[in-house]
């Protein structure tokens, strides 16, 4: 199986886009919506969007595994935004304007600081040696992941320096209907981008552990295709999203074979999400997860957790739990 392209950059929706005067239904404080048109993007006809393999969206937050002090390292995603006033002057074009297009940026003073370990991600443009907005106003960029730093500590639980090991869920290499948690050597996920879900991640949507016993996991982009795509058409999308047991997603992620990543999210579409009894909790999946935990760890190291169920089958993840 090719590796598939990896999530660098904001990925351009499948349809062209318009922007409408009503309350957004993914974010709470934006009061307008960027909706999908029936008009493919010429972008996605560019790179034969027909002939790309589709993938399942997974709603987590993206991770990136690369070198940091010459380790194989897991970043976090961590985009240099606008301060205040610049996003509402941008907020502002955008609504007037209904695009993005157009507004300039004064890169000096309009964004925050970031930490001197941040780096920016692939394909960011320069301009005199500094990185510049793309068109959503962000900066795309990294931040390499430490234990010291809580804010990341949902990510620092899916990995362990030490052994140098990630905890993936990924498909059996034998049965694609089944799934399996397994520690892979984060050498063997270099340069690959990867979404952390789990309890303590963006509302948990897929429903894993609890808050006395969270779980969480790595999901390698890509990793998760579907069967029996729908074409790449608007009505026949959203009637998958609404059918299709198969379509219980988040979204679609196309990857094509020039490396273009194109997407459609049901927010596109009108649709809600998260949805009950999403597609990754009809699927089974094995625990093969066998790491020599420090005797120390705490009783929730996540790898201690999984070791301990090392070898179990479940009939979805969400029914993983690790109370006594």
């Amino acid at each position: 199986m090719r590796r598939l392209g990896s999530v660098q950059q904001k990925v351009p929706c499948v349809f062209l886009t318009e922007v409408r005067n009503e309350p957004s239904r993914k974010r709470d404080c934006q009061q307008f919506q960027v909706v999908a048109t029936e008009n493919v993007n010429p972008a996605a006809l560019e790179s034969d969007i027909h002939c790309a393999v589709a993938t399942e969206k997974i709603d987590g937050t993206c991770c990136y595994v690369t070198t940091y002090k010459g380790e194989p390292y897991l970043w976090a995603r961590l985009d240099r935004k606008p301060t205040k006033q610049a996003d509402k002057r941008f907020k502002k074009h955008q609504y007037l304007q209904k695009t993005c297009k157009g507004f300039v940026w004064n890169v000096d003073e309009d964004f925050r600081e970031v930490p001197e370990s941040w780096i920016a991600a692939h394909r960011v443009q320069h301009e005199n040696g500094h990185p510049v907005p793309d068109e959503h106003g962000h900066i795309p960029g990294w931040v390499p992941v430490d234990h010291t730093n809580k804010q990341y500590c949902w990510h620092t639980s899916v990995v362990n320096y030490d052994s140098a090991v990630a905890l993936v869920l990924k498909t059996h290499g034998e049965d694609e209907g089944l799934l399996e948690i397994v520690s892979i050597p984060l050498a063997d996920l270099m340069e690959q981008t990867l979404e952390l879900i789990g309890t303590n991640v963006n509302g948990n949507p897929y429903g894993l552990g609890s808050k006395k016993y969270p779980v969480h996991v790595l999901v390698p982009h890509g990793v998760l295709r579907i069967r029996n795509p729908p074409p790449v058409d608007f009505q026949q999308l959203y009637s998958w999203f609404q059918e299709c047991q198969e379509g219980r997603v988040e979204g679609i992620v196309w990857h094509c074979d020039d490396g273009t990543l194109i997407k459609i999210h049901r927010h596109h579409l009108g649709l809600k999400w998260p949805v009950g009894d999403s597609f990754l909790n009809t699927r089974p999946v094995v625990v093969h997860v066998d790491e020599k935990p420090d005797p120390d760890a705490s009783e929730k190291d996540l790898f201690k957790s999984f070791s301990s169920i090392n070898g179990k089958l479940f009939s979805c993840i969400q029914d993983i739990q690790f109370e006594p």
